[in-house]
């Protein structure tokens, strides 16, 4: 069998997360949630990978293909370096290597973070229609997608779990919530509550909000897509969220390599 013929390592290197997925042609056979290291050696991030995979049957010497997505500089290297090392395969940044596919009318297209571009692509090959995409991470991201397969930009406000840990760290008599629950009224009777009610739905709130704005800019109304950790929770309150496709920067990663791997 062909080396190119093998499984794809899609990698969205995140400022919270990094996320793991391995394909086998389309489909998404497997896939991995780590905490992000900021100081990850190519060593570790080897020897996490390998036990990883190792507990869904597949070995590294299956991986003939790597895509990337990474909006933490310092950690690249690391990854190309692992990739060199322990796998000796092609590997396509986002951003470095290849062309993303769709036109970015960005003022200044190489700000645009890597995930969000990805996140666009791979909502637009599924939809082909105008598009906004919501991603729930360390920040909250909105990308708007034009009926042409555009990329137009979008907002970007803060992300639910660090607003969490900001109420947490600032004020004083404020706990930890826990956020992957869901508030049964906006009327909080204790301070779990409240806190629980302020957050998740405040974010559906901001969320419908903007989505209203960003239409109206866009002077059509575009389907709306949710990913990141806390999407299912946020479309059970959100009025306008229609499609949770948890996995879709993977896929878009996945679908940045097919378009790139002759390159």
């Amino acid at each position: 069998m062909s080396k190119h013929k093998g499984m794809l390592l899609a990698i969205d290197v995140g400022n919270t997360n990094i996320v793991v997925g391995i394909f086998k042609g389309d489909t998404l056979v497997a896939d991995f949630r780590l905490k992000t290291e900021h100081e990850l050696t190519a060593d570790e991030i080897a020897l996490s990978l390998k036990g990883l995979m190792e507990l869904k049957g597949i070995a590294l010497r299956q991986i003939s293909a790597v895509a990337i997505a990474c909006v933490v500089p310092p950690l690249l290297w690391p990854f190309r370096e692992f990739v060199r090392r322990y796998l000796d395969c092609p590997i396509r940044v986002v951003g470095e290597d290849g062309v993303i596919g769709i036109p970015i009318l960005y003022d200044h297209p190489a700000e645009v973070g890597a995930d969000r571009l990805i996140n666009a692509l791979a909502a637009w090959e599924r939809y082909r229609r105008s598009l906004i995409v919501v991603d729930y991470g360390t920040a909250t991201t909105f990308d708007c997608v034009s009926d042409r397969g555009e990329y137009l930009g979008g907002a970007i406000a803060p992300g639910l779990s660090p607003a969490a840990e900001a109420l947490f760290v600032k004020a004083a008599r404020l706990p930890k919530v826990e956020l992957f629950s869901y508030p049964e009224r906006a009327i909080g009777k204790n301070t779990m509550e409240s806190m629980r009610a302020g957050l998740i739905l405040g974010f559906a709130a901001l969320t419908d909000g903007l989505i209203e704005q960003l239409e109206r800019e866009m002077g059509q109304r575009a389907k709306i897509v949710a990913t990141g950790g806390l999407a299912p929770v946020m479309a059970r309150y959100s009025q306008r969220i229609e499609t949770v496709t948890p996995h879709l920067t993977l896929e878009g990663l996945r679908i940045f390599y097919e378009r790139n791997k002759a390159s």
